[in-house]
């Protein structure tokens, strides 16, 4: 099975005659309306429009024409067999009906008639079907009593064209609304396709071609002038300029991109010309597979409603059933045959399996669209569910809450000012690839245009650098490289040493020949809003750890910077899984939060596995919810936006049950006319698709 993505109901591809193609992949849907409002939205409503406006005519006509026949009778006319203008003795109160109704009744039903076959040909029940069943029984009863009143086994004068008429308005109306509002909540992936421009500029053997862009091949040289939409992923080879990515990131500040600089196929171009090197194309592409993600979140079916959907598959016959039932009742025992007839309506009408079918995937469809408009991505039902749940979330380290690689942040000199001691620095570190030496090399450039080379340059494993220059011997490492050197520590730098040391960072002891001038240290700093992504998370409820393959004392730093509830140090990523598997023993509901390879094990292990898009396919392969930013504020708007999505469905769920379980009782035992059931059914899908919809507008930011 399948989901529509349009209403998200369950479809069987096997089965279903309405399907479509966009780029290679193919839609399945549930009705021929929701097929055409995935094709041309506007020209469904446009058609929807029309018929309403048949049907509230006609209904409005037949609601005053009963009014007036109720007064007239009141008065003591006999109605039925007045004729209006004496000319006609036929054309009494029922063939009046008859006529007005009948237009009303194939043109602004035709819609529920034609989908009531379609779903006896595919062996379905749907409410269709139950809208079908009971406003044909009211229009062909009522016809036999105007036109062969013999044929029925009892007398009566009651005929009910007005109730199929009024009927088919309401439901009518409920279906307009509920259908305008689909089309605002299921826009999502629509927009997303809608970004990939269709036509490219390309540049082959030197000459340029104006192809379409699915047929862009991996090394092909795309030309995109400013305002243009970019149509593959690639890498910028000539060019620099603004890139607006809002689409794809969430993220409303443009992104300036320069030569060696990634761009996302679908983002715009808005200040430079740019000639980029296409390396993903077609399905591979950032934006298609942001698409496939959506669409199999859609798709997916949360545990919950697998009792809906059990309920679902029997409720149907079951109503049928209900009325066959109360109408057999007040007939045969009590032979009240008007009110029997009523019952078996109403019940037909009030009955909506739709509010039960559409209660999840209305929700999800909506819930998953705002988080990838938000470069949030939920890939799947079953993660909106433990969100709720949760109740711990594990962070790695490295990569995750700081920046993954080290900086210099502290220069102190001893013997020699700050300037020289960083110059002694890059020298020492100008051959190493370290990235500790890196971080140096980056530092000394700030301050010198050059980096001197080195006469010599030995590296002591474990230890340091050893640089000869300038006839001095040059050392750049940690004590134990000062130890082999024979070098003692003074006091007053053991002091410096072990201040910067308790703040969790590592140093760099910088030596000429025997004398100590200076020290360097180096720290992998936090990422922007990790503080306050914590801090937010702790407001939640959630207890916060860190799990990390570092040293216990850097590790025991950022812990005790960030506040958070628990740490362990010195992991291996083989054992990462393991202390998650240990949480999760202790009852704990846990998020892991990870960017790395070593951390796709304990990803899978988790409840739910936060994967931040800046990192390895292999973690975001095994993450639940996939963040496009590296911004650490969105595992915060994931999870309340998972939780805020799980409480919609929760409240879809209650009032499609309560809705029923009330609803069908009272029709039954003939407290319900047909008339006022047909605006409670329609509500009642309104409702559903209404409550889903406000998911669109809550606020991510909100507390």
């Amino acid at each position: 099975m399948v989901r529509d993505p349009v209403c998200g109901m369950e479809v069987d591809p096997e089965k279903t005659p309405f399907k479509t193609q966009v780029d290679g992949r193919t839609y399945y849907f549930c009705s021929e309306s929701c097929l055409r409002i995935f094709e041309s939205p506007e020209r469904e409503l446009k058609l929807m429009r029309r018929r309403l406006s048949v049907a509230v005519t006609g209904a409005i006509f037949l609601a005053l024409l009963r009014a007036i026949a109720f007064l007239i009778l009141a008065a003591g006319v006999t109605f039925f067999t007045w004729a209006p203008i004496g000319l006609l003795p036929w054309l009494n109160y029922g063939v009046i009906l008859f006529i007005i109704t009948t237009p009303i009744q194939f043109i602004g039903g035709w819609t529920f008639y034609k989908g009531a076959v379609k779903a006896l040909r595919n062996r379905v029940a749907n409410m269709d079907l139950l809208i079908a069943v009971g406003t044909l029984t009211a229009y062909i009863y009522s016809s036999i009593v105007v036109f062969a009143p013999s044929l029925l086994p009892f007398s009566s004068k009651d005929v009910y064209f007005d109730v199929a008429a009024i009927i088919i308005a309401f439901v009518l109306i409920g279906k307009y609304l509920e259908e305008s509002i689909k089309k605002r909540s299921s826009a999502t992936i629509r927009k997303l396709m809608d970004l990939s421009p269709t036509m490219a500029r390309v540049l082959r053997d030197g000459v340029e071609e104006t192809v379409s862009a699915s047929s862009i091949r991996i090394g092909d040289l795309i030309l995109v002038s400013p305002g243009e939409k970019i149509p593959a992923d690639g890498v910028i080879v000539e060019g620099s300029s603004s890139i607006d990515e809002k689409m794809i990131t969430g993220e409303s500040v443009p992104v300036d991109k320069t030569v060696g600089g990634e761009v996302i196929g679908g983002t715009v171009n808005l200040t430079g010309f740019l000639k980029i090197k296409a390396t993903k194309v077609g399905s591979d592409t950032v934006l298609n597979q942001i698409i496939k993600m959506v669409e199999e979140a859609q798709a997916s079916t949360a545990p919950i409603q697998r009792i809906a959907d059990r309920v679902s598959a029997r409720f149907v016959p079951g109503v049928i059933l209900a009325a066959f039932l109360s109408f057999l009742i007040w007939t045969i025992p009590l032979n009240n045959y008007s009110t029997g007839l009523l019952s078996f309506i109403a019940v037909m009408i009030i009955a909506c399996p739709c509010a039960l079918g559409i209660a999840t995937p209305t929700a999800l469809i909506v819930g998953v669209g705002k988080g990838a408009e938000s470069g949030i991505l939920i890939r799947g039902a079953e993660y909106l569910e433990a969100a709720q749940n949760l109740t711990a979330i594990v962070f790695d380290k490295t990569g995750t809450l700081t920046r993954g690689e080290p900086v210099v942040t502290d220069i102190i000199g001893f013997e020699a000012p700050s300037r020289d001691v960083i110059l002694l620095a890059g020298i020492a570190e100008k051959r190493s690839q370290h990235p500790l030496s890196k971080a140096v090399q980056r530092k000394t450039l700030e301050y010198f245009n050059v980096i001197p080379e080195p006469v010599e340059f030995k590296y002591v494993s474990g230890a340091g650098n050893v640089a000869f220059y300038d006839s001095k011997r040059i050392l750049s490492g940690g004590r134990r490289l000062l130890k082999e050197y024979n070098i003692s520590i003074p006091t007053n730098v053991e002091e410096a040493l072990t201040r910067l040391e308790a703040e969790g960072k590592t140093v760099s002891i910088i030596c000429v020949d025997e004398k100590i001038k200076g020290l360097i240290a180096f720290s992998d700093e936090l990422k922007p809003y990790a503080l306050e992504a914590v801090a937010e998370l702790k407001k939640m409820g959630l207890r916060t750890y860190i799990l990390s393959g570092d040293n216990e004392r850097t590790v025991k730093y950022i812990a005790s910077k960030l506040g958070v509830d628990g740490y362990k140090a010195n992991v291996p990523p083989w054992e990462k899984a393991n202390v998650i598997k240990r949480l999760q023993s202790e009852g704990l509901v846990v998020a892991m939060v990870g960017d790395g390879i070593n951390d796709a094990p304990s990803l899978a292990q988790a409840n739910i596995g936060i994967a931040l898009g800046s990192g390895s396919d292999i973690a975001k392969e095994t993450g639940g919810i996939i963040l496009v930013k590296d911004d650490l504020r969105d595992v915060v708007k994931g999870i309340k936006l998972s939780r805020r999505t799980m409480k919609t469905i929760k409240q879809n769920l209650f009032w499609a049950f309560i809705y029923n379980v009330i609803g069908i009782p009272v029709a039954g035992l003939g407290l319900l006319n047909p008339v006022f059931a047909a605006a409670v059914m329609s509500f009642s899908s309104l409702f559903v698709v209404s409550n889903s919809a406000r998911l669109k507008k809550y606020s991510l930011n909100s507390s």
